[in-house]
């Protein structure tokens, strides 16, 4: 059990993210940004299966087979594209394309959240590493994969600086 701990990595994360947001103009989605965590059933779960170099939803999974704290997390998080699913007619979970500010969000806590996970070891590769590691376009809107994958591009070949830029314009243009 790791309170203090997680406490710290939740908050150090929340701060980079709402650093990000602000630089693309998403003032009041960084200032919100992942509230949830410090609720009980994030929170504690959290700093009982705390690790400090992955999530600790991660560590449930594995113990469980899934995460508690994570569905809770998912179901209040519009940045994650596992809230933009729906059933359709015959009862099939089908991907809804993300509004261009949650979108521009997932991109700025996939950034955070490797910062925070790799350390010294980050550089502006390894949110788009970690996105094709994870494999988890077939479970996106076509357009939204395509978006992430687009934008997390940008940040491995051109840096952070033109990334949220274009970001920020992406918000702006969809809105």
């Amino acid at each position: 059990m790791h309170p203090i701990k997680h406490f710290l990595t939740i908050t150090k994360h929340r701060h980079k993210v709402m650093a990000h947001c602000f630089k693309v103009g998403l003032f009041w989605q960084g200032l919100c940004h992942d509230i949830s965590k410090y609720s009980p059933v994030e929170f504690w779960r959290g700093a009982k299966y705390f690790q400090g170099n992955r999530s600790p939803q991660a560590k449930e999974r594995e113990l469980f087979g899934y995460s508690a704290a994570w569905l809770h997390h998912k179901g209040r998080n519009k940045h994650h594209f596992e809230y933009w699913t729906d059933s359709d007619a015959n009862g099939n979970t089908v991907a809804v394309k993300m509004p261009a500010k949650y979108l521009a969000e997932m991109v700025c806590d996939r950034i955070a959240a490797s910062k925070i996970y790799l350390k010294k070891d980050y550089t502006n590769s390894s949110p788009l590493n970690y996105f094709y590691s994870k494999n988890d376009m077939h479970l996106m809107h076509p357009q939204t994969a395509q978006d992430l994958e687009r934008f997390l591009l940008f940040l491995a070949e051109k840096g952070e600086k033109y990334t949220f830029k274009r970001l920020k314009k992406y918000v702006k243009d969809y809105k």
